[in-house]
């Protein structure tokens, strides 16, 4: 199958492929810029990043490509609300939203002509989000890495929601292959999103550390722990995520940086230790394929052979 393009409001992306927005700091703009160099979309994190580094990063990202470059932000972040309106000053072409549900970020959208994509997995929160003015939906299966909003994979999720919205549908969790985006495009997603094998890319902004870790993971190192956010979340089993699933690592030092947190551990701090190459005391979060991850390699690379097995796929 020769891939489609990807539509979201005026943005057309010629590759149906976002970059999935990896925290903190993993996807940063040389990431984000070699995704739209390619053609499709590429997302900084900005969970994390003050508002003078996001601007930063955005402009960085805008002098490597003329592509279409989104941010991705936890709505669980207590600065949920300056992000989106900071990047949105400073020009950026849309917003992915997870790890929870905001009705106001619609309203950001609408002043601004602003794309909002939220993160659903339910039928009925897409429902919601086409009402209040999503633009697209990405919809996240139990495969996804990090925070997860369902139990059920994506290959399930996705025919019961395509029949239910109009707006594009966006499938994440679980691809890697050309052969996963036909499938996944013949069930009726509009395009794909991609995280772990973009998070093992030469262009990912990880420790060459954590890059390492991420080649040498088994199936069994996959494991599922509760995020302080308040949802599961998928992880590697590291020293310090095999604590956290023993019990609470509480944090020494507390930087408020979630609406409501459980506290009991700090995931700030402990994913910017793992992106940094700190594997013993880092929080590193994955998608349920990545051990089947064998090099890492650069975005082009990446890209190319994903169309040469979709062109290939059955």
């Amino acid at each position: 199958m020769k891939l489609p393009e990807l539509k979201i409001g005026t943005k057309v992306a010629k590759t149906p492929i976002v970059q999935g927005g990896m925290a903190i700091r993993l996807s940063t703009a040389r990431l984000a810029a070699a995704v739209a160099n390619e053609g499709g979309i590429g997302l900084i994190a900005a969970s994390g990043m003050s508002h003078e580094e996001l601007r930063y990063e955005i402009q960085l990202a805008r002098s490597l490509t003329n592509g279409i470059i989104g941010i991705n932000i936890m709505v669980a972040a207590r600065d949920f609300a300056g992000i989106c309106k900071t990047a949105i000053d400073a020009g950026i072409d849309l917003i992915v939203a997870g790890a929870g549900f905001s009705r106001d970020m619609f309203g950001y959208g609408k002043e601004s002509g602003t794309p909002i994509v939220p993160i659903v997995s339910s039928v009925k929160l897409a429902k919601i989000s086409e009402r209040l003015g999503a633009t697209a939906i990405v919809v996240e299966g139990k495969e996804a890495g990090g925070h997860l909003g369902t139990t059920h994979s994506v290959r399930e999720l996705i025919p019961d929601i395509r029949a239910a919205v109009k707006i594009p549908v966006i499938a994440a969790g679980g691809v890697l292959s050309g052969q996963d985006i036909v499938d996944l495009i013949k069930m009726g997603a509009n395009g794909v999103q991609m995280g772990s094998r973009f998070a093992a890319s030469a262009e990912s902004n990880g420790a060459p550390t954590l890059k390492e870790y991420y080649l040498k993971s088994k199936p069994e190192d996959v494991v599922v722990i509760h995020s302080p956010v308040g949802l599961p979340g998928r992880a590697v089993r590291t020293p310090f995520s095999a604590k956290v699933l023993e019990g609470p690592v509480p944090p020494k030092k507390c930087d408020a940086c979630l609406k409501a947190c459980k506290h009991n551990f700090c995931i700030i701090r402990s994913l910017i230790r793992a992106q940094q190459g700190d594997t013993e005391t880092g929080l590193v979060f994955t998608g349920e394929r990545l051990p089947e991850i064998q090099s890492i390699e650069t975005v082009h690379d990446i890209i190319t052979k994903l169309k040469a097995e979709a062109e290939a796929a059955n």
